[in-house]
């Protein structure tokens, strides 16, 4: 369902958010897992954004993902500021031709609990970097909420049991246990992703960032990342669980 994409071939949208090679490693970590559990279900024709990203971007890879399968996509958040950064990232992103065809939506919503719906439910909605800055109740609100107005449903939130990643990042986390909880009693599948074999808190110059996307050796340390994206579910999950900086959900 979804195109075959590489860490260089992700790395301008992480780019047009003002972010680097790590987001692009991320975003290419979730397309390999919803790939196959986006097979099992008839292609999704509205795809629903149930909040954006409270630090690190703004889920452009799910603005591709609903344009590469041409879905209609809606975006719903509370904040007006990350619906103008989204906005904005997605400019940058069209500059190059990037999701010229993308069709969306932004809705301004009063909370996370309260998501719109126009003519109907959603066939898919997605929430990576949400759950973590609610509280329990809220959070028990935003997915049942979501669940209601969506038929299937994928969470992707910072991995708590990696305090190396939350310290750093500034984020709060979710173990797996909790989010496989608040997916439901039997969520379709849990499990940890986005284990970069690079230190947490990597940073580069703009001159870096832009030479990434030309340089031949950029392009061969970037297609050894996709390969070793690849690998990361055979590590062993005792050690996934330290390592990975995101946690998911599926139902």
């Amino acid at each position: 369902m979804l195109q075959s994409l590489s860490v260089s071939d992700l790395y301008p949208f992480a780019l047009a958010e003002g972010e680097g090679v790590g987001t692009a490693y991320e975003y290419l970590a979730k397309r390999l897992i919803l790939d196959p559990w986006l097979r099992t279900a008839p292609t999704p024709q509205r795809i629903l954004i149930g909040g954006l990203p409270e630090k690190y971007g703004c889920s452009l890879d799910f603005a591709l993902m609903a344009a590469e399968i041409g879905a209609h996509l809606t975006i719903a958040d509370e904040r007006p500021a990350a619906l103008e950064k989204f906005e904005a990232s997605l400019a940058d992103a069209q500059k190059d031709g990037r999701l010229s065809a993308l069709s969306w939506t932004a809705r301004l919503t009063s909370n996370l609990s309260v998501v719109p719906v126009d003519n109907g439910s959603y066939d898919l909605a997605l929430s990576s970097e949400v759950l973590q800055r609610l509280d329990e109740a809220a959070r028990f609100s935003y997915v049942a909420n979501v669940q209601r107005v969506a038929q299937r449903l994928a969470l992707f939130c910072p991995n708590a049991d990696n305090p190396a990643h939350t310290n750093l990042s500034g984020l709060s986390g979710v173990t797996k246990e909790e989010l496989g909880a608040l997916a439901g009693a039997r969520p379709y599948r849990t499990g940890f992703i986005d284990m970069p074999p690079f230190p947490p808190g990597l940073t580069r110059t703009d001159e870096q960032r832009e030479q990434a996307t030309t340089g031949r050796m950029e392009a061969v340390a970037m297609f050894g990342l996709g390969a070793y994206a690849r690998l990361e579910r055979l590590v062993p999950e005792r050690i996934r669980r330290q390592q990975s900086h995101i946690v998911y959900a599926f139902s």
